[in-house]
């Protein structure tokens, strides 16, 4: 017979990680701290925070060093999990082995990890965006506005920034080749720009030096994974003194880097952005990871979002339609 104590000790061993005595404290590692789509996303994680009463640890990781110190620090400030975006997705066997030796549950947002031979860690649950769809999106955008504008196709170069050592970079990008091949654009009119990161700077860089060899376009379109690097290139067709109206820029994310662009009193090249929600990448991860401390249910293994054309003319009612 199983005595009163026996049952006790039964039903203690289900209760879940965190108890209503212990409080729920969650890590939000992201690479790049200071772009504006990882500042929203914290922004929304911390909306969760607030309504659910757990602390928020925000930390930017942008090297693997720092990124394993910022976990063994969670587990010293007696954190359950995290979700992270980590600087390089090759770094998926270290996350699980730091996560797993720290006690801490582990959840990717953005860039979902890989093992060493590229495949997705599945112990790892992960948010992220359908990167091939949206890429195409941004292509059809081009496609479109190219169309409005009277241009013609073969006299246009196609400016492809690339960082394509991260996935969700290249399958953005190659989507939107997909989709410009796809509308009748000439191959030979595509031009990579190789980035040595994904911010404006190194856009910036690289396609002055696109620009320097391919001289022979007077209109251009020009896409990359986000808004930022868009943004640089179109700073860079500025710089050579092409009119707004001769470059088509859209980017991904609809960050504030996109709505300070559409804000200004004159039209630039920047001329869209296919809107991602970071709400939900940053409001759901968190409250996805709550719900695994808390009530130990386990998020979906993948879950992918997908995003609108976003411009200056219908960014009001885009981002109503976002929540934002």
């Amino acid at each position: 017979m199983i005595s009163a104590l026996a049952m006790t000790l039964c039903n203690l061993s289900v209760v879940p990680a965190a108890s209503a005595a212990e409080p729920v404290k969650i890590g939000f590692l992201v690479k790049q701290a200071e772009e504006p789509w990882f500042q929203d996303e914290w922004r929304f994680a911390e909306q969760a925070a607030h309504e659910k009463g757990f602390t928020l640890v925000k930390i930017g990781v942008p090297n693997g060093e720092k990124m394993i110190a910022a976990i063994d620090n969670l587990a010293a400030q007696k954190a359950q999990g995290f979700v992270i975006c980590a600087p390089d997705v090759k770094l998926g066997i270290a996350v699980e082995r730091a996560a797993k030796r720290n006690g801490l549950k582990a959840m990717s947002v953005d860039d979902q990890l890989v093992d060493g031979s590229g495949k997705p860690i599945s112990s790892i649950p992960h948010m992220g965006i359908s990167a091939y769809e949206i890429g195409k999106q941004v292509g059809l955008g081009l496609v479109d506005e190219m169309k409005v504008r009277g241009w013609k196709m073969t006299e246009v170069g196609a400016m492809r920034l690339a960082f394509d050592q991260l996935p969700t970079a290249r399958e953005r990008t190659q989507g939107a080749v997909d989709a410009l091949k796809a509308a009748g654009f000439p191959v030979a009119n595509i031009v990579d720009a190789t980035q040595a990161k994904t911010d404006t700077e190194s856009a910036f860089n690289a396609a002055n030096i696109a620009l320097t060899k391919h001289a022979q376009f007077k209109h251009w379109v020009v896409f990359d994974m986000n808004d930022e690097a868009v943004l640089g290139t179109i700073r860079a067709t500025e710089g050579r003194g092409l009119r707004s109206d001769a470059v088509i820029g859209i980017g991904i994310g609809g960050s504030k880097t996109a709505l300070n662009e559409f804000a200004k009193p004159s039209p630039t090249g920047f001329y869209g952005t296919v809107l991602i929600s970071p709400k939900r990448h940053g409001y759901e991860t968190a409250m996805n990871m709550y719900k695994w401390i808390t009530e130990n249910k386990v998020p979906a293994a993948v879950t992918l979002t997908t995003g609108t054309l976003m411009t200056r003319v219908n960014q009001t009612e885009v981002r109503a339609q976002f929540g934002l």
